[in-house]
């Protein structure tokens, strides 16, 4: 049993060139640059290095954040090990020391992105960065959204501008996600300007961009693409708390120059290196794979299951693909469940868990047409055919696990629902067919169901495709009320949090109320108490 404790740093920028981290780079950027020693300079401190880091940030500390919170109650994964005595997050009791991650994370990204600010306008007045603080822009969007879906409110617009008393101010979730997408839209615009602007002495090296990008390489084209399909997918997750401007900014992102991640040719993934997911998984034993996911895969004869996870190795389930069951008593731990299935990610192009190789999901092209589809299910224009959207994410999912022969098979599937769960350690834990905590959702597209049916379908299959991306599956999953997950049945949270209602968000930590973040100021923002139990702002559905 291990907690996974790795802290990114935040350098400044002499810190940054210092001679001790960089000089076999330096030689092999200068042999690249054209432009001479000073704009590589330039590029070097002001992209490569912060730029870099803001990426591989997102998965820092990844076991206490997301892997302990988002991916297990998103359903994806589950957990074996008896943290804290059996008693902790997946019971619903927080755990404070784990939770404070998440805002601590985004502190260091937003300090890497002043880093950049800094080193652009100061350093080297005379270059534009344009590119670089656009990606910058984009991936701390990414960041305070997710810190955005824990908590609620976030501390956004004004991180670097504290009040008269010294202390930062937050914005509201809502004010928040109306900045988030203004600052989507000001990249897109400002990408689309400087991908077609001429390679001069004072615009930034693209060769060194290039080595800072580890998402698309430096293809400029592509990141304004997922900018435009990030402003989508939070345009439709204010689609119950704020209808017009859901209606409003989707619009926008189907009518937007820059296009959408249609294709996994588009899809943006964080080449990582080493996946944190590697060791927690394979080394340490501490993620299995969640009963809901293996549930449903199973219960649709889904082709991807073998991408998604290994057979169990356990003498009472042997070969079988099961998952752990979340807030349930684990008996002796890893002497019970340990032999379950574990999660892997084995995808068309790569392990997205490899220990050398690893990729971060951000956006694929699945999502994309499943967010399309639902825009088309509310009427939205633009939005496209609502069959049309749903099968081609589907088929772009089935593509990314590289699937495709069976997407059109499993398409056509009418009567496979959702399977029971089995689980031959305690039978108290079974989910036995005719309970409602299992769907009866097919797969096949049938235009004559509800319009809620019809929703559950579209969610149900998005989030079978989001996987391994935990945090946008909760989100999506406490928007819709879809795909239908299992109830804990171990609740260690004194009556914070309903069992039946589920958890909704995290509580702020002891660090966010003892820091010079106003947290008096979001306490009363959430509109009801600090705890577990009460909604985000964009969860209204519920």
């Amino acid at each position: 049993m291990k907690i996974n404790h790795i802290k990114t740093l935040v350098f400044g920028a002499v810190v940054l060139f210092s001679a001790s981290g960089c000089t076999g780079d330096f030689d092999q950027y200068n042999q690249e640059k054209a432009g001479g020693p000073e704009n590589f300079y330039a590029d070097f401190i002001a992209v490569v290095n912060p730029l870099k880091s803001i990426q591989r940030g997102l998965q820092s500390d990844y076991q206490l954040y997301p892997n302990l919170s988002a991916d297990m109650y998103s359903g994806m994964f589950s957990t074996a090990t008896q943290f804290n005595g059996g008693k902790n997050n997946l019971t619903y009791y927080m755990m404070d020391g784990w939770n404070n991650r998440i805002i601590a994370r985004q502190q260091d990204i937003f300090n890497y992105s002043i880093t950049i600010d800094k080193a652009a306008k100061f350093n080297y007045p005379g270059i534009d960065f344009t590119a670089t603080l656009a990606m910058k822009k984009i991936l701390k969007v990414i960041t305070a959204a997710r810190v955005s879906d824990s908590h609620g409110p976030v501390v956004y617009s004004k991180y670097e501008t504290p009040n008269a008393n010294g202390v930062t101010d937050f914005d509201s979730q809502q004010d928040a996600y109306n900045f988030f997408i203004a600052d989507l839209t000001a990249a897109i615009t400002d990408l689309q300007k400087v991908n077609n602007m001429p390679a001069t002495q004072n615009v930034e090296d693209k060769s060194a961009l290039k080595r800072a990008d580890l998402v698309y390489g430096g293809n400029i084209a592509q990141w304004a693409k997922l900018a435009n399909s990030l402003k989508l997918r939070l345009a439709m997750r204010m689609s119950y708390a704020d209808p017009a401007k859901s209606k409003q900014y989707a619009e926008e992102a189907f009518a937007s120059s820059a296009g959408l991640i249609t294709d996994n040719a588009d899809n943006g993934l964080i080449s990582v290196g080493q996946s944190e997911l590697s060791f927690i998984i394979y080394a340490w034993g501490d993620c299995l794979i969640g009963a809901p996911l293996m549930a449903y895969m199973n219960g649709y004869h889904d082709p991807r299951l073998s991408a998604y996870a290994i057979p169990a190795t356990d003498n009472q389930v042997q070969g079988q693909y099961i998952g752990i069951r979340q807030g349930i008593d684990l008996l002796n731990g890893k002497t019970t469940y340990g032999g379950f299935s574990q999660p892997q990610a084995k995808s068309a192009t790569g392990d997205y868990f490899s220990a050398t190789d690893g990729k971060m999901k951000l956006f694929t092209a699945a999502e994309t047409w499943f967010l399309k589809a639902e825009a088309a299910l509310r009427g939205y224009s633009g939005a496209g055919d609502i069959q049309t959207n749903y099968e081609n994410g589907v088929k772009q999912s089935f593509g990314e696990w590289g699937k495709s022969a069976d997407a059109m098979t499993y398409l056509a599937n009418t009567t496979s629902t959702e399977a029971p769960y089995i689980d031959p350690k305690n039978a108290a834990n079974n989910i036995n067919a005719g309970d409602a905590q299992l769907s009866t959702i097919t797969i096949a597209w049938n235009s004559t169901d509800s319009q809620e049916r019809k929703l559950e379908r579209i969610i149900t299959q998005k989030w079978l495709s989001l996987y391994p991306n935990g945090p946008e599956a909760w989100a999506e999953q406490r928007r819709t009320g879809y795909p239908v997950l299992f109830k804990i049945r171990q609740n260690d949270s004194g009556g914070l949090i309903s069992t039946d209602v589920m958890i909704r968000r995290i509580p702020f930590t002891t660090d966010t109320k003892t820091s010079l973040f106003n947290y008096p100021q979001a306490a009363q923002m959430l509109g009801g108490a600090d705890t577990g139990g009460t909604k985000l702002w964009w969860d209204k559905k519920l």
